[in-house]
């Protein structure tokens, strides 16, 4: 039972990198963002970080024949919903739009919510042989990590945020920078 839980747990550590990272982004953006978004924010990363294995685990466990159709457009549906993000927050900042305009808005946090864990789905190969209160367990696990390593991406980006006048660049560049990481990583190295 240990290592099951300390598995997940490294699992639910690998997976929440791309939304720590877009966590320091929003927190770079939106420095004066308040402790209640703070959570939304984090609890919509961790919610698609534990849904997408057990979609994942779902298509692999019945119809895993489709699940690989679709896991080759993985890689392009995050690098096209990051850089569409990355390349909007660039251009609000660079326009000098009012900081309430340039705030992460709920259709903007689905969305990264969705692109930081579109490659969770490919977990479901992994804990394919589970059961399915252990593959439940297991994503459970994957989206508290991920709960608690975006709250600290948050605040890491809130307290510098502040600092940098344009620090909305910076947040839109790493954006755009985990979209081409995970393409690369997955179209020519995966």
């Amino acid at each position: 039972m240990w290592l099951f839980i300390v598995n997940s747990t490294l699992l639910g550590i690998g997976l929440a990198m791309d939304a720590f990272s877009v966590s320091i982004a929003n927190g770079l953006a939106e420095p004066k963002m308040r402790r209640l978004k703070a959570l939304a924010v984090a609890g919509t990363y961790s919610f698609f970080q534990l849904l997408m294995p057990m979609i994942g685990w779902f298509l692999v466990t019945t119809v895993i024949g489709w699940f690989r159709v679709i896991e080759k457009f993985i890689p392009y549906i995050a690098l096209g919903l990051l850089l569409f993000i990355g390349i909007k927050m660039i251009v609000e900042c660079l326009r000098g739009k009012e900081e309430e305009a340039r705030t992460l808005t709920a259709p903007l946090l689905l969305l990264q919510g969705i692109a930081t864990s579109i490659d969770a789905l490919s977990v479901g190969f992994t804990i394919a042989e589970y059961a399915w209160t252990e593959a439940l367990l297991a994503s459970l696990i994957i989206g508290a990590v991920t709960f608690v390593i975006c709250l600290f991406g948050l605040w890491i980006g809130k307290r510098f945020g502040g600092i940098f006048k344009r620090a909305e660049v910076v947040g839109g560049v790493i954006l755009i920078a985990i979209g081409i990481e995970i393409f690369v990583k997955n179209v020519f190295f995966g």
